[in-house]
């Protein structure tokens, strides 16, 4: 039986309705309640009485409800790929990494989540006579507000460490992709989550999402980087914690002793991946001059060959762009750039005979300062070229913007030396972002402009927790025993630091 996703929004009063269409052909895909100020108070409020309860059960249960719902995304991964492609238009390949990496994440969390919370002794003030343990505490209720992007992978891979960790979580997706959101609600219920412990909410981004920042006690964020800014300052007025995930202008290095061919393959990937909207695609090549022909001809000859169509099929290598606004955007940066010099070597145009949004995988050089698509985020399937003379050239350009989330280094030798150079948060070497990506054991997130705070790791479970220390001492207070004059003890207090010192 399908899950009545209506259901699972937050919304009982006249908020009125959000409407989904599909991008490929603006087809219907559903009405869904529209969530009122009112209604995230009440979701907030659900989750606080579940999060009591939640917190109190045992580690062990809440990992099984990780490890029913992992099983669960394979066993639904054709009606997951299906929702995400309808919601979203990318291609079927696209959808396969968010329910793969949700899959994996998912597990990883089950396996490893327990010993990264569990309680940890730590040295106590008085050897013998101070027992210390760091504890890890939920927020309470998590605030989560995701794009419309990668609308299955970035709302549970947010919600899932919080949840492990004892946390509420009231989720605001964003209303172009909410059904896939609430499809994974509908299977972590079905794994087990307690109802009400994860409540999803519809609506205008400044007010509804404005609203979640009200009521959060620890906010994530993914998104650009003014929004970003927004949300960080009302976070700091409440002294909530804050964690982001902003945008990217993301460089990738051909580097002299580079294999072009893979370099070429990679970099299609690397840019053209739902059609360049993901926050860690790369939108700069810098190559090097005696690879400059070589990577060019066969980097364009892939382009060309690729296959863009709608539909649920596995052959198509690029989908659509989300919206009219994602293709004006796409559609402004290259006319911009051919308006003042820029040369179209592959793309350039829309396709509105394959869809309403779909825009040709396209490739700039002579790209210029000024210019739109040079410094600022096109988010769509738009790269540009730059030659360079040297590695120190191109970490120099590379590192030329304000932000810093990812990079990539093509080279057969001297990946790694580059890659300690570039200022991004991470740095795929010989792969574009899934490297990175994927290594869910290691922190993701970004440096400058591109985002603060960790997904993945300990640092991207431990990040929903605040730490506890409780101390117990025994037989003698740390001020000294009764009857000891302070000078007696503060000489035994000076000996005993100065032995401890040797050994600390």
């Amino acid at each position: 039986m399908k899950p009545d996703l209506a259901a699972l929004v937050t919304a009982e009063g006249d908020g009125g309705t959000v409407d989904v269409r599909c991008p490929f052909d603006g087809t219907p895909i559903g009405t869904l309640p529209r969530s009122s100020r009112e209604d995230v108070a009440t979701g907030f409020d659900r989750a606080r009485g579940a999060q009591e309860r939640w917190e109190r059960t045992p580690m062990r249960d809440r990992v099984a409800v990780l490890t029913r719902f992992r099983d669960l995304v394979l066993d639904h991964n054709s009606e997951l790929l299906t929702w995400i492609q309808r919601e979203t238009g990318k291609s079927r390949a696209s959808a396969f990494e968010e329910v793969t990496d949700v899959a994996l994440w998912a597990g990883y969390l089950a396996h490893r989540g327990p010993a990264a919370l569990k309680d940890r002794r730590r040295s106590g003030a008085i050897p013998l006579l101070t027992s210390t343990v760091e504890r890890r505490v939920p927020y309470g209720v998590v605030g989560v507000i995701t794009p419309w992007n990668y609308p299955f992978t970035l709302p549970v891979t947010d919600s899932l460490p919080a949840l492990l960790a004892g946390n509420a979580v009231v989720l605001k997706p964003d209303d172009k992709t909410p059904h896939t959101a609430l499809y994974a609600l509908s299977l972590l219920e079905e794994a087990g989550l307690p109802p009400g412990l994860l409540q999803i909410v519809l609506g205008d981004g400044p007010e509804v999402g404005g609203e979640v920042v009200e009521h959060a006690d620890h906010m994530v964020f993914t998104g650009s980087t003014a929004t970003g800014r927004t949300l960080a300052t009302r976070c700091a007025d409440r002294l909530i914690g804050f964690s982001a995930e902003l945008g990217g202008k993301n460089p990738l290095l051909v580097l002299e002793d580079a294999d072009v061919e893979r370099a070429a393959v990679g970099a299609v990937t690397a840019c053209f991946s739902n059609s360049g909207q993901l926050c860690i695609s790369m939108e700069r090549i810098y190559v090097h001059d005696s690879q400059w022909d070589a990577f060019t001809h066969r980097f364009l000859e892939h382009v060309s060959a690729m296959d863009v169509r709608a539909g649920l099929t596995w052959e198509a290598d690029m989908g659509s762009l989300i919206s009219a606004q994602q293709l004006e955007t796409v559609t402004r940066h290259v006319d911009d750039a051919v308006a003042q010099g820029a040369r179209v070597l592959a793309g350039g145009r829309a396709r509105p005979d394959l869809g309403p949004y779909f825009y040709e995988p396209t490739v700039l050089t002579d790209v210029q300062a000024g210019m739109e698509a040079h410094s600022g985020e096109t988010f769509g399937p738009v790269v540009s070229l730059y030659r360079v003379s040297s590695d120190d050239e191109a970490i120099a350009a590379a590192n030329d913007t304000p932000y810093g989330l990812n990079a990539s280094v093509w080279s057969k030798s001297r990946g790694p030396q580059v890659a300690r150079r570039l200022q991004a948060g991470s740095v795929n070497i010989n792969e574009g972002y899934a490297a990175t990506w994927a290594s869910h054991d290691a922190p993701m997130g970004g440096v400058k402009d591109s985002g603060l705070g960790r997904r993945h790791g300990t640092e991207g479970i431990l990040g929903y927790t605040e730490s506890q220390t409780i101390a117990q001492q025994r037989l003698v207070p740390v001020s000294g025993p009764p009857g000891m004059t302070r000078e007696r003890w503060a000489s035994i207090m000076h000996a005993g630091v100065r032995v401890l010192s040797r050994f600390n």
